[in-house]
Formats: C-alpha cells, sequence, structure tokens
C-alpha cells in the first residue's frame, strides 16, 4: 500500500509543477515586472534562435550532432532581454494610457500604432543590433536592409497583425509581452533565416 500512495504523491507532486511554476512567473511579474519579461524574452529570444539552428540543419541534412552557432542564441538573448522585453513593457504601458480601452475605435487606433510605428522601428532596431553585435560595419547593415527590411516588414504584417489586434486588445496587459514572446518562438525562427 505505501509503494502506491508515495507514487500516487509523486504523481501529485509532479501535476503541481505547472501551477508552482506559473504562480512563481506571476509573483515575479508583480514584484520586477520589467526584469521579468526582460529575462522571459531573452530565454524565449534564444531559443527561438536555437530552434532555427536545428531547423536549419534538418533542412541541410546535416548531422544534427555538429556544433551548434553559440553566439547566436546568445545575440538572441542579449536582444530580447535589453530590447525586446523592456521595450514591449513600456510600450504596452504607454498605449494603454495614451488610447484607453474607452476612447472611440481604440482597438484600431492600438493597432495602427503598433504595426505602423512599433513594428518598422522594432524591426530597424532588431537588424542594427543583430549587426552590430554580429561585429559587422556599417556597409553590411545598409546591405542588410536594403535586402531583408521589406520582406521582413511584410511578413511582419501579415503574421502579428491578427496576433496584435487579439494582444493589445483582449489580453490582460501583464501578459502581453508574453503572448508576443511565445510568438516570437517563431518570429525569430524566420529572422534567424534572413541572415543566412
Amino acid at each position: 500500500m505505501a509503494p502506491a500512495a508515495s507514487k500516487l504523491r509523486a504523481e501529485a507532486g509532479l501535476g503541481a509543477l505547472p501551477q508552482r511554476a506559473l504562480a512563481q512567473y506571476l509573483r515575479l511579474l508583480r514584484l520586477y515586472p520589467v526584469l521579468t519579461k526582460a529575462a522571459t524574452s531573452g530565454v524565449l529570444s534564444a531559443l527561438g534562435n536555437f530552434l532555427a539552428q536545428m531547423m536549419a540543419k534538418q533542412r541541410k541534412k546535416e548531422n544534427c550532432s555538429q556544433k551548434l552557432d553559440v553566439g547566436g542564441p546568445l545575440r538572441y538573448a542579449i536582444y530580447g532581454f535589453f530590447f525586446t522585453g523592456p521595450l514591449s513593457h513600456f510600450f504596452y504601458l504607454f498605449m494603454e494610457r495614451w488610447i484607453p480601452s474607452e476612447a472611440p475605435c481604440a482597438g484600431v487606433k492600438r493597432l495602427l500604432l503598433d504595426r505602423l510605428l512599433f513594428a518598422p522601428a522594432f524591426l530597424l532596431l532588431f537588424l542594427s543590433t543583430m549587426n552590430f553585435l554580429e561585429g559587422r560595419g556599417a556597409a553590411a547593415l545598409s546591405v542588410q536592409i536594403r535586402r531583408s527590411f521589406w520582406p521582413a516588414l511584410r511578413t511582419n504584417w501579415r503574421v502579428w497583425t491578427p496576433v496584435q489586434f487579439i494582444n493589445i486588445n483582449y489580453v490582460p496587459l501583464q501578459f502581453r509581452v508574453l503572448v508576443a514572446n511565445l510568438v516570437s518562438l517563431f518570429w525569430y525562427v524566420y529572422l534567424a533565416s534572413l541572415g543566412k
């Protein structure tokens, strides 16, 4: 009887793990909102780049035991921690205050602000930061922008417009960065593929 009861307790403890993790995340989010969002963005950005590298290896039929570019996830972690998390946090706060949900056509205004101003600026910041972190000069950045900016922005508008409409209008403010980070996992896979 004791082994069965012990197994049952262990399974119950395992099932409670996600709830405890969520409770801890919510506590950190309440106590340290910017730092928590920055750390989450850094980890998920690095994971996105790691996944992009794994997918590229599989596409090329390369041996997955070959070394990965450790610098890629590190650059993405830096970008996520110092830019994505904090900037998104403050942008969503600004949007919430500048265009309150009670304002006429608030949902459309928020979406236009995000899509027409924030998205292009954020994409330029991404390309510039990655160029700098990779140790490339201004000429390489110019080529990268000419080659990648418009295709990436058009794809951004197609992918992110419905996501952001839901995120900025229906997701509670404290979870908007997390929702964007989860979608960014796949978005960073796409952006990483542009650099190759």
